[in-house]
C-alpha cells in the first residue's frame, strides 16, 4: 500500500511539474516594462534579440536609442531594437538555460540564468563574480 502511495505521489508531482514547463522561445516583456525580448533556438542554444522599447527615442539626441554605453566605442552606434543581447545560453537543467548576456543599461556582460518558472512567467539572473546576483522576473508577452 505505502509503495502505490508513494508511487502516486510521486506521479502528482511529475505531472504538476510538467503543468509548469513551457518552452523558452517566445518575446519576453522585462520586469520593469521598458524591454521586449525575443528568445529564439540557435543551434540548442537561446539567442535573445531586443524587439522592443517603451522608450525608443533617446531624450539627448532625438534619435533611436543606440548601444552608447558599450565599453567598444565601434559598437556605441548600434541600434538597441535588433540588438542581440544573448548569444546562446546552454540548457543547464529542465527549463534552465546559463551563458552571457550583455546589458545594454550599463554597457556589460554578465554570468547569467534564464528559468521558465510558469507558462506566463521567467526568472532571470545576472552575477558579478558568481556571488552579486540579481534576479528579475520577466513576463510572455505573445
Amino acid at each position: 500500500m505505502v509503495k502505490y502511495l508513494c508511487a502516486a505521489v510521486i506521479g502528482l508531482l511529475a505531472l504538476s511539474s510538467a503543468a509548469y514547463a513551457a518552452p523558452a522561445e517566445g518575446t519576453w516583456l522585462s520586469q520593469d516594462g521598458a524591454t521586449k525580448v525575443r528568445l529564439s533556438d540557435c543551434g540548442g542554444k537561446l539567442c535573445g534579440t531586443v524587439v522592443w522599447l517603451h522608450e525608443p527615442i533617446d531624450r539627448d539626441t532625438g534619435k533611436p536609442k543606440t548601444d552608447k554605453l558599450n565599453p567598444d566605442p565601434a559598437k556605441r552606434a548600434r541600434p538597441m531594437i535588433g540588438l542581440q543581447v544573448a548569444g546562446g545560453l546552454a540548457p543547464d537543467g529542465p527549463d534552465k538555460w546559463s551563458g552571457r548576456i550583455y546589458n545594454a543599461d550599463d554597457g556589460k556582460t554578465y554570468q547569467a540564468s534564464f528559468q521558465v518558472q510558469s507558462e506566463r512567467t521567467a526568472r532571470v539572473q545576472g552575477c558579478v563574480l558568481s556571488v552579486l546576483c540579481k534576479s528579475h522576473t520577466w513576463t510572455r508577452s505573445n
